[in-house]
């Protein structure tokens, strides 16, 4: 083998090592339960994701360019450890999606969640201020039908708002961020 394959394979490990190692400790997706445990307020899904609310958010493209906006409405209901959120979106291209998730909570700050397009069940922790949230989802098929390994974050303020950010990944790629405001509807 030759210096210059050698050294060609040599950057090339190293390239996806720095790569591995930033997703890993240095991006939006290496965030764990653990780094919010201690922030304030306190996040409690019960009292804080209730009733009526309002949504205001924004889709990013692959390229990182704004491709949708959308507004929606929340009707939240709790029975003990078990919610049923209802999501009503409208577009700004005029389409609108309906959406309903039943979550459950486990006792130990983690939680199950299942929707239509959600293809098994997601998978989420609470910790401090915050809420992290895994699920594959799947697409509408005009979208292209295909299933999309979601990392969703919720982050409570000290004013009760939430603020919503969500990647979108299909082998590893981030194909689709999200960033939206989720509040109260009699607060506003």
């Amino acid at each position: 083998m030759s210096d210059a394959v050698f050294f060609f394979g040599l950057g090339a490990v190293l390239v996806i090592l720095v790569l591995v190692l930033r997703r890993r400790f240095a991006d939006f997706s290496g965030q764990s339960a653990d780094d919010y445990v201690e922030e304030h307020p306190q996040f409690d899904m019960r009292a804080h994701l209730d009733g009526q609310m309002s949504c205001d958010g924004v889709i990013f493209g692959p390229l990182g360019r704004v491709t949708s906006t959308f507004e929606a409405d929340f009707d939240i209901s709790w029975e003990g450890h078990v919610c049923t959120m209802k999501e009503q979106f409208r577009y700004n291209d005029g389409s609108t999606q309906d959406r309903e998730w039943r979550i459950e909570l486990d006792g130990s700050g983690g939680f199950d969640a299942l929707a239509e397009d959600v293809p098994g069940k997601g998978r989420g922790e609470v910790a401090g201020n915050a809420v992290l949230f895994n699920y594959p989802i799947k697409l509408p098929e005009d979208a292209g039908g295909y299933t999309l390994n979601a990392f969703d974050c919720m982050y409570l303020t000290k004013n009760g708002t939430i603020v919503n950010r969500s990647q979108f990944r299909k082998f590893g790629f981030r194909v689709a961020e999200l960033v939206a405001t989720i509040r109260k509807k009699d607060t506003e």
